[in-house]
């Protein structure tokens, strides 16, 4: 009788373990949940390389106005809407929106 039993109980016990590691990995955070774990990282991942290049343009814009006196005066005037004399400018309408370009009721 002992000699039967402790095949069995290590039978349940190896099923209630597989039949608990069914249930987790299918369950709320099982391996659906870890996926999209995933994608969300991979997403992060991705925002964070874009700000990294947007830093770096940006700090090269920086370092460009500092030191050079044409690329100042150009965002000088483009800022102030300033002119040189006999700079031509030239004023263009604004361009309807899709939304303006519906039938008028």
């Amino acid at each position: 009788m002992r000699s039967f039993l402790r095949p069995a109980a290590l039978i349940a016990a190896f099923a209630g373990l597989c039949a608990y590691a069914t249930i987790m990995l299918r369950g709320p955070q099982g391996l659906e949940a870890l996926r999209e774990k995933h994608r969300e990282i991979e997403k992060l991942e991705e925002r964070n390389a874009d700000l990294r290049r947007e830093l770096q343009e940006k700090q090269a814009r920086i370092e460009r106005l500092k030191h050079d006196a044409d690329a100042q005066e150009l965002e000088i005037r483009k800022r102030l809407k300033m002119q040189r004399e006999g700079d031509t400018q030239f004023v263009l309408p604004d361009q309807p929106t899709r939304s303006d370009s519906g039938p008028a009721n």
